[in-house]
C-alpha cells in the first residue's frame, strides 16, 4: 500500500500514513492549493480550513479534510485535496523527506443542511435560498430593509456580514473580521459555509436532554441588488454524552435539538448509521463486533464493549504507574426531514478514550541455575512500550550499554500483539548481591529497575524488579589450629559466603588496629586469613592447669558486617608449659603470672595476692596477674635436700569476707646447692683488675611515649608531636641488642638542641653524667621500669620525664 492510503466517505477525506514509513519520524503536513503553493498546516489554520491530524498511536497517523476545506478543489461531483508531508529523524526537520498525496473523492447530492462535528472543529453549509422579493421593496428604499435587517446597518458598504446571537446581544461582524477570529468562511454557487473552531469567543455550552452541546447561533447575510439574503448558519456538536458501565462504552446523542430544529414543527427520520475509522459499519457488521445502535424517540445511542473489534488499546502513564486506555474513532450519521429545511444530515465524528486502568505487570523468574542465569520476564505491555535504560546499582545505563554489564536484554512479541522484556545476567555478574542464608546455600539477588517510554506521547515509567534465586553452591570458610609453645594459631581457609564476614575474639572486633595494639599477628592474601596470638593474652582462655600444664584455647568467631550476627566458631586449644608463667632468676627474685580460669571468669586479677597478702601484682591484665618479689620475702618457705634448695608460694584469691581462697596457684623454684666444678689453680701474683676497652654494636631506641604508663609511644604518623610550655614528656631508651641479661644499660650525658642536629651549638644538658641537670627549674625525673610482658630485661630500659621548655635569650625567643 505504500507509506500512505486513503478512503472517502462522503464529504469527508481520509490519508492514513504507515507506522513502516513513518515510525520515529516528526512530521510535518502542508495543504497545495490550485496554484501549487504548500500550506504548512497548525492548529489554528487546520480548524479554520477544515483539516484534521491524529496520531492515535505509532500504527495510526490520519489526516482529514473536508469537501469543502480552504484548499479543496472542487470539480462537478469530486473534490480534490493534495497534502504534501515532510518526514524527519530531528525535530528541526532537517534532511527531511517529502511525500505528496493527491485524493479526489466523489460526494452525492448535497442536503440542504449538512452539519459536521470534528474532533476540532464544528462545519455547517447550507444551500443558498433567495427568499421572495417584497413589492415595492426597491433599492434606492434603503431604510425599509435597514429597518428590516437592523444588523446589516453597520456594514452596508460590505457584501458579507456574519451576526452571532448570544443570549444577550447581538454581534455584527465583516467577513474578514470573523476569518480573523478564527472563522472559516466560504462559498460556492450554490450554498454557504460556516466553520467553527471548539476554542472560538462566539460559542455557547447549552444542555439538551442532559447532554451538553457546543452550539453558535449565526445568521449570515448577503446583500444582492434589490435584495438581502439571511441564512441561518446555526451548529451544535454535542461534547460529552459518554458514560463507562460494566465494560462497555455507551454514547447518547440526542435527536433534533432545538437550537437546529428552530421554526420546523414536524420530523422524520430518514436514516441513522454508525462506523469506525470512517467506514459504515451494516447491522451485520454491527452484530458480529457486538455493538448496538439503538433510534430511540428522542435519542440515538451506541454500545460498544470495551476491546471490541475497530478500537485499540494503548499505553497510559498516571501517577508513575503503567495502564491503559482503550480508544475507539466512531461516527454518527443521522439525517431527518423537517417541514423548515427539508433534509438535514449530521455527521458525528467521536473519538471516545475509556478512563486510565492500571495494567499489572508480572515479572516471572525463569532463571537457569544449573547454567548460572538469572532469566526474568517482564511484562505483559502494549506495543507502544519502549525499554529504555536499565538502573544497576544506582548508575542508569542504556539499553545498549547494559551489555558491558552482563545484561542481555530482549524483546518477544506475543500473537495478539502485546510483547515482554526479558534481562538476562550471569549469577556472578558484580551487581548481583549474593548472600548466605543457611547450610550450602547461597541467596542472589537480581535488583534493578527499568526505564519505559510510551510512543507517541513519550510518557515515562518505572518498574522495579527485584528476584531472588536460592542456589546450593555456598562454600563455608574453614581453619586449622595449631600451637608453637608461645602463640596459638589459626589459620582460616576463605571460603566464597564470607568475603563482608569480620573475625571477633572475645567479643573483640580484629582489626589492624587491635593487632598493633596488643602486638598480635594477623594477615590476609586472599584466600586464607591467620591470626596468631601470644599464649600469655586477654583474648585467651585458660581452661586447666596442671603440673603437666595449662590449657589455653583461642576462640575467633566470624560476624556478618551488616547484622553482626554469628555465622562461623572456629577455636584452637593447646596445652603450654607450666614453665612459661615462672622465671626464677639467679639473683633470687622470682616472676611469676597467674592465669585466670575460665570457670571462675569473675575474679578481678587486680586483687590476686601471694601467701603475704600485702604483696599485690606489679602487672594485671584482664586474664593475668604478674608478680616479681624476692624469695626471701611476701611468705616463700625454703626447703632443702641433698641437692637442691626449693622456694614457694602461692597465687591466692580470696572473696571478701571469706577466709578460704576460691583461687590457688602453688609455684616452686628450685636452686642448686652442690655442685662440682673442676678448676685449675696457679698461684702467683695477679695484676689488679682493670677494664678494657674494645668496640661493639649496640642497637639502642629512643621513643616518646603518650603517658606515664609507658603503655603507647607516638607513632611516626603523630610526628610533630605539638605539647604546651611545662608539659610533661615521656622518654624511654632501650637496649635493643644484645639481648643478654648479664648488661645494664646507663644514660651518661642527654641534651635538646633547637634543630634536628645533634651539633647544633644551641643546647641544654637533661642528663649530665647520668644525672640530673641541677640549673634545670624542673628537674628531670626518672622512672622506674619492671617486669611485664612487653619488658623481659628491665635492667635494658631507662625511662625519665621531661618538662616541655623552649630556648631563649632574655626574652628572645631562639630559632632554628
Amino acid at each position: 500500500t505504500g507509506p500512505m492510503s486513503s478512503k472517502c466517505l462522503g464529504n469527508l477525506l481520509c490519508i492514513t500514513l504507515s507506522a513502516e514509513h513513518f515510525e520515529d519520524r516528526y512530521l510535518s503536513f502542508s495543504v497545495v492549493d490550485q496554484s501549487g503553493l504548500a500550506w504548512e498546516l497548525d492548529e489554528a489554520m487546520a480548524s479554520q480550513c477544515g483539516y484534521t491530524v491524529t496520531y492515535s498511536n505509532q500504527s495510526h497517523i490520519e489526516f482529514r479534510a473536508s469537501a469543502l476545506s480552504c484548499h479543496s478543489h472542487l470539480e462537478k461531483d469530486m473534490f480534490i485535496v493534495t497534502v504534501q508531508i515532510k518526514a524527519s529523524h530531528t525535530p528541526d526537520m532537517k534532511n527531511a523527506t517529502t511525500h505528496l498525496k493527491s485524493v479526489s473523492c466523489h460526494y452525492g447530492p448535497w442536503s440542504p443542511r449538512e452539519l459536521l462535528c470534528e474532533s476540532n472543529y464544528m462545519e455547517v453549509s447550507v444551500r443558498r435560498e433567495v427568499p421572495q422579493t417584497v413589492e415595492d421593496f426597491i433599492y434606492d428604499e434603503l431604510e425599509d430593509w435597514t429597518l428590516a435587517f437592523p444588523e446589516a446597518k453597520a456594514g452596508e458598504a460590505s457584501i458579507w456580514q456574519i451576526v452571532f446571537h448570544q443570549p444577550e446581544e447581538k454581534k455584527a461582524q465583516l467577513v474578514s473580521d470573523a476569518w480573523s477570529a478564527g472563522y472559516g468562511l466560504s462559498t460556492t454557487d450554490t450554498r454557504v459555509l460556516l466553520r467553527v473552531p471548539y476554542t472560538a469567543e462566539q460559542i455557547q455550552l447549552v444542555q439538551d436532554q442532559g447532554i451538553t452541546f457546543a452550539v453558535v447561533k449565526s445568521s449570515t447575510l448577503y446583500k444582492q441588488q434589490r435584495m438581502v439574503l439571511v441564512v441561518d448558519t446555526a451548529v451544535a456538536c454535542p461534547v460529552d454524552g459518554v458514560d463507562y458501565i460494566n465494560r462497555t462504552i455507551i454514547w447518547t446523542v440526542p435527536k433534533y435539538i432545538q437550537l437546529l430544529s428552530a421554526g420546523a414543527s414536524s420530523f422524520k427520520d430518514v436514516c441513522v448509521e454508525a462506523g469506525v475509522d470512517l467506514h459504515k459499519l451494516s447491522a451485520k457488521e454491527l452484530a458480529s463486533r457486538k455493538y448496538v445502535l439503538s433510534n430511540g424517540f428522542n435519542v440515538i445511542t451506541m454500545k460498544i464493549p470495551i476491546g471490541a473489534e475497530g478500537g485499540y488499546y494503548k499505553s497510559s502513564v498516571s501517577s508513575g504507574q503503567y495502564g491503559a486506555k482503550y480508544t475507539i474513532n466512531l461516527f454518527l450519521e443521522h439525517q431527518w426531514e423537517d417541514n423548515k429545511w427539508g433534509l438535514t444530515k449530521h455527521t458525528i465524528i467521536k473519538e471516545i478514550e475509556t478512563p486510565f486502568e492500571q495494567v499489572e505487570l508480572a515479572i516471572t523468574n525463569n532463571s537457569n541455575l544449573s547454567a548460572r542465569l538469572m532469566n526474568v520476564t517482564v511484562g505483559t505491555f502494549l506495543p507502544d512500550v519502549e525499554l529504555v535504560n536499565l538502573t544497576i546499582e544506582g548508575a542508569t545505563v542504556a539499553v545498549p550499554a547494559a551489555v558491558q554489564h552482563g545484561y542481555l536484554t530482549h524483546e518477544i512479541t506475543h500473537t495478539h500483539g502485546t510483547k515482554a522484556y526479558v534481562i538476562q545476567v550471569p549469577l556472578d555478574a558484580p551487581s548481583i548481591k549474593k548472600e548466605y542464608m543457611r547450610a550450602d546455600m547461597r541467596a542472589y539477588t537480581l535488583n534493578i529497575t527499568l526505564a519505559f517510554i510510551t510512543h507517541p506521547t513519550r510518557e515515562t515509567f518505572t518498574v522495579p524488579v527485584v528476584i531472588v534465586s536460592s542456589v546450593k553452591d555456598a562454600v563455608l570458610p574453614s581453619a586449622r589450629g595449631f600451637c608453637d609453645g608461645k602463640n596459638l594459631h589459626l589459620i582460616i581457609t576463605h571460603g566464597n559466603v564470607d568475603k563482608n564476614w569480620l573475625p571477633f575474639i572475645s567479643g573483640w572486633h580484629l582489626t589492624p588496629e587491635t593487632v598493633q595494639k596488643y602486638s598480635y599477628g594477623m594477615r590476609d592474601n586472599g584466600t586464607h586469613l591467620a591470626i596468631s596470638i601470644p599464649f600469655l593474652s586477654s583474648h585467651v582462655n585458660y581452661e586447666e592447669f596442671h603440673t603437666s600444664g595449662i590449657k589455653a584455647s583461642l576462640h575467633v568467631t566470624l560476624k556478618d558486617a551488616v547484622t553482626l550476627a554469628n555465622r562461623r566458631d572456629f577455636s584452637v586449644s593447646c596445652r603450654f608449659s607450666p614453665s612459661e608463667l615462672i622465671q626464677c632468676l639467679p639473683n633470687g627474685t622470682v616472676v611469676i603470672t597467674a592465669v585466670k580460669l575460665a570457670e571462675v571468669a569473675d575474679l578481678d586479677t587486680s586483687l590476686f595476692v601471694l601467701r603475704d597478702r600485702l604483696c599485690k601484682p606489679s602487672l594485671v591484665t584482664e586474664k593475668t596477674a604478674t608478680f616479681k618479689f624476692n624469695v626471701n620475702t611476701c611468705g616463700t618457705s625454703r626447703k632443702f635436700n641433698s641437692t637442691t634448695m626449693a622456694y614457694e608460694n602461692d597465687v591466692l584469691y580470696f572473696r571478701p569476707g571469706n577466709d578460704t581462697p576460691v583461687y590457688q596457684l602453688k609455684f616452686v623454684c628450685w636452686y642448686a646447692i652442690k655442685q662440682t666444678v673442676g678448676v685449675q689453680y696457679e698461684s702467683k701474683k695477679n695484676p689488679p683488675p682493670s677494664i678494657k676497652l674494645g668496640l661493639g654494636s649496640l642497637a639502642l631506641s629512643l621513643k616518646l611515649f603518650k603517658d606515664k604508663s609507658y603503655s603507647e609511644p607516638y607513632q611516626e604518623s603523630e610526628y610533630p608531636v605539638v605539647k604546651y610550655l611545662r608539659e610533661s614528656l615521656y622518654f624511654e631508651v632501650e637496649l635493643l641488642q644484645p639481648k643478654d641479661a648479664r648488661l645494664e644499660l646507663n644514660l651518661d650525658d642527654c641534651w635538646a638542641t633547637n634543630s634536628q642536629s645533634q651539633d647544633s651549638l644551641t643546647q641544654w644538658p637533661i642528663l649530665i653524667n647520668g644525672c640530673e641537670n641541677s640549673k634545670d627549674s624542673y628537674s628531670t625525673v626518672f622512672h622506674e621500669v619492671n617486669y611485664s610482658l612487653r619488658v623481659k630485661f628491665p635492667q635494658h630500659l631507662k625511662r625519665f620525664e621531661v618538662r616541655m621548655f623552649t630556648f631563649v635569650q632574655g626574652t628572645t625567643l631562639l630559632q632554628e
